[in-house]
């Protein structure tokens, strides 16, 4: 609203609902307790006598509860300066009315504020609250304005530097969901606007800058592309190729090119419509529909088409001038250097216009068009005149002989497709308006109309044109007026000029041939005009408007690529510079392009190349239309509906072919170029997100295959390790990360899972925060795995809900992959009974299960400075809980802090500090947990990876050292196998070992058969581990049964006697197993050993992770494997 009421005096407010008798009583911001302000105005629409008299003082709230007012000022004195503006509004039919059963509070606190009752009054339809378009007043009855949800507008669609308005941020989802326990909204109304409509209005035209030049559709476009189509070709080659390919193949010539450009037309209207355009014509078209790699190789090479372009048609201007000049006889120096002379003078004069701005070199176009369709009508209207003294020169004016002599071919050391290709350039140019896309007022209605009307207006006349001068000009004049015929020859002359008295066969059959004609004089247009001199004005005309043309789309083209940062070191020309944001650097740099090739003098060679230039970006434009179709993206929606994406393909196919038939060379180069550039963006990955169709077609061939692949069976020869790895934030344990993707990289899936427990109000918009964060972190990384995080009540329960849920399809994880709880000993012994229970969860779910431990610990998240993209939560001390199965940082002490705080840390813009400063010198045993979380990052050198295959689990164990030592970094390490045997059979036991391996295709350097795997361990290593267990056994034959089974059920992880005496053999094979693992792996790069197996409900939590102790203590980087015993391995082919 533009000014608020005014307030009433505080005795007033006792009854400021009530509506007073006179009839409508505006009425002021009014204090209550609702954190929003409101306008209300009421209106008696019916007698006074109605009034309602109960408005009593539960109503007025006293004048000192205004400081606890959420918004504090007026709503409407002040601008939101973009943000949305919120109301809140008051119930005054419930304040008193007699069918209320009870007083209400004034303001009502929510979201929807009116009720239905509260809209439609009780008391007899009295009190009406309505919008009024016309005041800057709100009233109840308006949808949306009772609510501080917004509705449709569209500054909420709005880009951040949108042009065309002030860009509206809706209310969010938090804003309007959670619980009102803090201030989610600043100032104003989420629906209204501070300003009436003519007040929006002035201001609007005030944000407008004055001098801005807009074009509509024909100024902008329909000129332009009929100007650039229109070339010298029309009136100097034109004739030229109807004499060689005859009237028919000539309009088949013209026919061709116009599908190819029609095509290209309708591709670019469909883009143009499918949303709002901005400046950079072809290259914006193009890299936002098929994303930067394929617009930024484009946009370069388009942008040096047209610069060069400039250069071609200066010089065509240059050569006809200097053609008139040697008519007369006023040559300055040499024909070459005169070409150059006029040419600098000429491309300087066009280089003024265009830096003077888009409203002069509108001017200019206009005045050359003028120029151009006089010179154009000057020759039809010739066609008409016959004159006598033209006729020895082959113009005898319309007859139907002449034209069927013309209809067919007459090729003299030409060919159609040669003739096509000098006739083809001749019809690009229909991009010309599109180019200036960002000075139209409204692009996506201009660049259809006014591209494709200009396509018809001049095919039209080119095939006007061919037919004309075919119908009344011969092939061959010798221009002597002598060479009439003689009676007596008349009857054996056939040629057409023979029915006019002209024999023409002595200039024919004469070694220097004839010197005019439709094949011999490429004037002819100049001759049959109704004045001559207007077709050379008409030649100057089109050059001068095409290179005008193309030294503004060339800058402007280059400056919207460079505004995209695609290629480094561009950015200087971005600036734009006055107020239509003219890019002076790039009309200098274009400039000195279009000079350069001025200078040559000889564009031969450089033509066919611009004219590939040009065909490749239209074969790209109607690619884009078929690839975002086939895309299938919901944001593909043009409004331009006359498009089809297999007309589209077919375009595409046709440009690429017109391509090699102009010049198959030239065609080469284009399009090594175009691959060359296409290689480095992809190379260098610019950091921008366009929604291309090429991501949407990702999305779509992804879903499609991942639905495809679920309908197939799986096979154990496409088994591939699908890991769920238990990393928390995936940098806090580099090493498990590392390694897990050393042998997933690209061979199967890796899912980062992460469980955050402890929360009483979990806020899940962290949780999605941190999933991008995190995701990115990985991408960065170039890690190739997926980062999945979680709420849940505690350890396993997060566990389980990976394990079920994490994957899509076949992509689900078939492993659960952990660290070792270093700390097991330390904390509650509840999370070592959480710890296991994870892995005989992840048994139930037919998982594999792998555990990696290293001595020195995995988890590195303590040490600060560790790595620059550590989490804040992390580096303040205050991080969540992660997968607790390391060393003693991943205590649950963390994990009851609100999470309010740690959201207040997380949004915080630079990392918390804790401490312990990053520069502080670390403690040796981190120095040591550092070294060692980094050691799979690096070559492994000549080492050994010793694989202890000592149960048959399907061949997991194996596979992943196979996976492993493929890898670069691993290639150098060979594989030991370990397998337990019996003293008299292990030769035995070594050859079937290496048959099978054999039969595998799987490289081992050396096999070694354990034949004493069963020989009881050390005395001292028994007593250690008695030692170890001793705090966590039940020891349930010192006490009562009914007290033994009361503490095994309150700690279930204790070990009874009767389980230790059970499992005595089993214990004793782990202790015995390290000592062998001792003696010969101490010195191997990497262990990977079958992990022994617990019963689960038999062997208690504690025993087990006993028995891991043991087992894998004092040793190299270890990694326990348990497959779930279904085969990953198989010979058969």
């Amino acid at each position: 609203m533009s000014a608020p009421s005014p307030t009433p005096p505080a005795s007033a407010e006792s009854d400021f609902l009530a509506p007073d008798a006179g009839g409508p009583r505006p009425l002021g911001p009014t204090p209550s307790q609702s954190r929003f302000q409101v306008d209300i105005v009421t209106e008696a629409a019916g007698a006074s006598g109605d009034k309602s008299p109960s408005s009593d003082a539960s109503t007025a709230v006293p004048p000192g509860d205004k400081a606890t007012d959420g918004s504090g000022a007026d709503p409407g004195g002040e601008e939101a300066k973009g943000r949305f503006r919120v109301v809140n509004f008051a119930d005054p039919s419930a304040a008193g009315s007699p069918a209320s059963p009870e007083p209400a509070d004034g303001l009502q606190n929510g979201d929807t504020v009116m009720s239905e009752t509260s809209l439609h009054s009780s008391t007899g339809g009295q009190h009406h609250y309505h919008y009024d378009t016309h005041t800057n007043t709100y009233y109840l009855r308006t949808f949306g304005h009772n609510t501080i949800d917004a509705v449709p507008n569209i500054d909420f669609y709005r880009q951040t530097a949108a042009p065309l308005g002030e860009k509206l941020i809706r209310p969010t989802l938090s804003e309007l969901h959670d619980e009102l326990d803090k201030e989610p909204f600043e100032d104003g109304f989420a629906n209204g606007d501070d300003l009436s409509p003519a007040e929006e209005a002035a201001a609007k035209e005030a944000a407008e800058s004055k001098g801005v030049v807009k074009f509509g559709w024909v100024k902008g476009v329909l000129v332009r592309c009929m100007l650039n189509i229109w070339g010298v070709m029309l009136f100097i080659r034109m004739s030229w190729i109807v004499g060689q390919a005859g009237i028919g193949l000539s309009c088949l010539i013209v026919g061709m090119a116009t599908v190819v450009t029609t095509i290209t037309g309708l591709s670019t209207s469909a883009i143009a419509t499918n949303g709002f355009v901005r400046g950079g014509g072809a290259y914006y078209l193009i890299s936002r529909s098929l994303g930067p790699e394929f617009g930024g190789s484009i946009g370069l090479i388009f942008a040096f088409a047209n610069a060069v372009a400039v250069a071609m048609y200066v010089v065509g201007f240059a050569e006809t001038v200097v053609e008139l000049l040697a008519g007369v006889d006023a040559i300055m120096t040499d024909e070459i250097n005169d070409v150059r002379i006029i040419g600098t003078i000429t491309v300087i004069l066009l280089l003024g216009i265009s830096v003077a701005g888009m409203e002069w070199e509108a001017k200019a176009q206009i005045f050359l068009l003028i120029v151009l369709i006089a010179a154009i009508i000057n020759y039809f209207i010739g066609t008409f005149i016959p004159i006598k003294s033209k006729e020895a020169l082959g113009y005898f004016g319309y007859d139907s002989a002449i034209m069927w002599e013309n209809m067919g071919p007459d090729f003299r050391g030409e060919t159609f497709f040669s003739m096509f290709a000098i006739f083809f350039p001749a019809a690009t140019g229909i991009l010309a308006g599109a180019n200036i896309s960002g000075d139209l007022a409204d692009p996506q209605l201009a660049i259809p109309r006014g591209t494709l009307l200009a396509i018809v207006i001049t095919g039209i006349v080119y095939l006007g044109v061919a037919v004309s001068t075919g119908s009344c000009i011969v092939r061959d004049a010798s221009g002597n007026v002598n060479d009439t015929l003689s009676s007596e020859f008349m009857a054996n002359c056939t040629d057409a000029a023979c029915k006019f008295g002209f024999d023409f066969s002595s200039c024919k059959n004469d070694a220097a041939g004839c010197k005019f004609g439709l094949q011999n004089d490429f004037q002819v247009m100049s001759l049959v005009s109704g004045f001559g001199p207007i077709i050379s004005a008409g030649i100057f005309s089109a050059t001068l408007s095409s290179a005008l043309a193309s030294l503004v789309s060339a800058p402007k083209v280059f400056q919207a690529l460079c505004k995209d940062n695609i290629y480094p070191g561009l950015g200087m020309f971005a600036k734009g510079y006055g107020k239509n944001n003219e890019p002076l650097k790039g009309y200098i740099l274009t400039f000195i392009i279009a000079l350069a090739f001025i200078l040559i003098a000889q564009l031969n060679v450089i033509a066919p190349i611009i004219s590939n230039f040009f065909l490749a970006s239209y074969a790209l434009i109607n690619f884009s239309v078929f690839h975002a179709s086939l895309a299938n993206s919901p944001g593909w929606r043009p409004s331009f509906k006359y498009y089809n994406m297999w007309v589209s393909l077919a375009g595409a196919v046709l440009c690429c072919v017109v391509m090699f038939v102009i010049n198959w060379w030239a065609a080469l180069l284009t399009n090594v170029i175009v691959l060359g550039l296409f290689i480095y963006v992809s190379y260098k990955k610019p950091d921008v997100n366009w929604g291309s169709s090429t991501q949407a077609l990702t999305y779509h061939q992804a879903l499609t295959h991942t639905l495809h692949l679920s309908g197939v069976e799986d096979h154990v020869k496409n088994f591939r390790p699908q890991c769920l790895v238990m990393t928390g934030y995936p940098n806090s344990r580099p090493a498990l990360l590392d390694l897990v993707y050393s042998f997933t990289k690209n061979v199967g899936l890796m899912i980062c899972g992460h469980i955050r427990t402890g929360y009483r109000r979990p806020n899940f918009k962290d949780l999605a925060n941190d999933q991008a964060r995190y995701q990115r972190w990985l991408l960065k990384n170039e890690t190739k795995a997926f980062y999945t995080p979680v709420f849940a009540e505690d350890m396993r329960q997060g566990a389980q809900y990976l394990l079920q849920a994490a994957g899509l399809g076949r992509l689900k994880p078939n492993m659960l992959v952990m660290g070792f709880k270093n700390d097991w000993r330390d904390g509650d012994m509840m999370n070592v009974e959480t710890y296991i229970s994870m892995i005989h969860d992840a048994f139930d779910f037919q998982f594999g299960a792998v555990i990696l431990r290293l001595k020195e610990g995995l988890d590195v998240s303590h040490i600060q400075g560790q790595d620059e993209l550590l989490s804040s939560q992390e580096k303040s001390g205050m991080k969540d809980v992660i997968v607790s199965i390391d060393t003693s940082k991943d205590s649950d002490a963390d994990s009851s802090k609100p999470s309010s705080k740690a959201t207040s840390l997380q949004n915080s813009p630079a990392p918390q500090k804790d401490k312990r400063s990053p520069t502080m010198p670390l403690n040796v045993s981190d120095q040591r947990l550092l070294a060692a979380s980094q050691q799979f990052q690096q070559k492994q050198g000549k080492g050994t990876v010793d694989v202890w295959w000592l149960f048959d689990d399907g061949g997991l164990t194996l596979l992943i050292p196979y996976l492993l030592t493929n890898k670069k970094r691993w290639k150098d390490c060979k594989i030991r196998v370990f397998i337990g045997g019996k003293i008299n059979r292990i030769d035995h036991d070594r050859r079937a070992m290496a048959t099978l391996l054999s039969k595998f295709r799987i490289d081992f350097s050396d096999i070694t058969v354990l034949g004493d795997i069963n020989t009881k361990p050390k005395k001292e290593h028994v007593t250690a581990f008695e030692e170890l267990v001793e705090p966590y056994r039940l020891k349930e034959d010192d006490m009562e049964q009914e007290a033994a089974e009361r503490l095994k059920d309150s700690e279930p992880w204790r070990i009874t006697d009767n389980e230790l005496e059970l499992y005595r053999a089993k214990t004793n094979r782990q202790i015995r197993l390290n000592e062998l693992l001792q003696e010969h792996s101490s010195t191997a790069n990497l262990i990977v050993m079958s992990m022994p197996l617990a019963r689960k409900g038999a062997v208690s939590s504690a025993l087990y992770m006993a028995w891991l102790e043991v087992l894998s203590k004092d040793l190299p980087p270890l990694l326990l494997v348990r497959g779930n015993h279904q085969s990953v391995l198989t010979f058969y082919s």
